[in-house]
This record gives structure tokens, sequence and C-alpha cells, in this order.
């Protein structure tokens, strides 16, 4: 959790958040950072604070940006990551992984389609197939015409 009145800036705050990603590898070398529209909803900042986030990264020599590609882990020349997975297994994963960490707790909705339209720039049927995969999994479960909710942690797939 962020903590919006302490002393420390946000984007301080995130840029520890995303080196603590790094140091467990949960992000690799090569791998992309969240981008700054992926670090504005999933942190709910603004989107100078998020290029503050991708600066400080940088001065602390943990990922180096590429031009028009996106800010990636490790230093300048490490062989960039292709994205081979499909981008809603991407989506899936990365909410999946919200939960885990407490972000989407139990019984509350998780990001509408919209919201994962904009952030991640794809169009419904992709947020939809997201969605599904989770469905799937047993990391959600959706009531027709309410939305979609994570579900009881005991109905949480051992991975």
């Amino acid at each position: 959790m962020l903590d919006r009145d302490g002393p420390v800036p946000l984007y301080i705050q995130v840029a520890e958040i995303i080196e603590e990603r790094i140091a467990s590898g949960e992000l690799t070398p090569g791998d992309a950072v969240p981008s700054e529209a992926a670090m504005e909803e999933e942190f709910e900042i603004a989107r100078t604070t998020a290029r503050n986030v991708a600066r400080e990264l940088r001065r602390r020599r943990l990922v180096h940006t590429v031009q028009g590609e996106g800010t990636f882990v490790g230093p300048p020349g490490v062989p960039l990551r292709k994205r081979s997975r499909a981008i809603y297994v991407r989506i899936a994963d990365e909410i999946a992984r919200r939960i885990r960490r407490g972000e989407l707790r139990p019984h509350g909705a998780i990001p509408s389609e919209e919201s994962l339209m904009r952030r991640h720039g794809v169009a419904k049927v992709t947020a939809r197939k997201a969605v599904a995969r989770l469905r799937e999994r047993g990391w959600v479960i959706t009531v027709p015409h309410r939305g979609t909710y994570v579900s009881a942690r005991e109905k949480w797939p051992v991975d």
C-alpha cells in the first residue's frame, strides 16, 4: 500500500515496489517494467509520477529505456524478452498476482472490462478472455449483470 500522506514521495514508493519485484525475480533482465499507463492504473498515480518512477529506476541503474519500445530490467544491451504469451494470458496473470499480493481482496470486484481495455489497449474480446481464464482457474467468480469478484481464498489455484 502506498502512504499518500507520508514523507516519502509516491514515485519513490512505487520505484521501491518495482525494485522488490526485480529482486524477487518476478521481473527478470530483459522484462518490460509496467508502462506509464499500467502504473497509473495499478498504483492510481498521475502520468508525471509514473514518469518519475521510470527516471528513478534508471537512476538506480535497475532499468534502461529503449525509445519507442519501453523500459526494461537490466542495463542497456541486455537482450529484451520477446512477449511470447498471449496478451489475455499476461493480463490474467497480472490480475492473479494482484490477488496473491492482497491488492484485490476476496469478494471484492476486479477491474472492469472497460478498465482492462483502457489499461492494456486491448479489445473487449481480449479483456473477456483474460477474465474467462481467471474464472477457469478459480481466481474469480462472475455474477451475471453484477460483475466479477475475487473468489474466496480456498478456491484459489495452488501454483
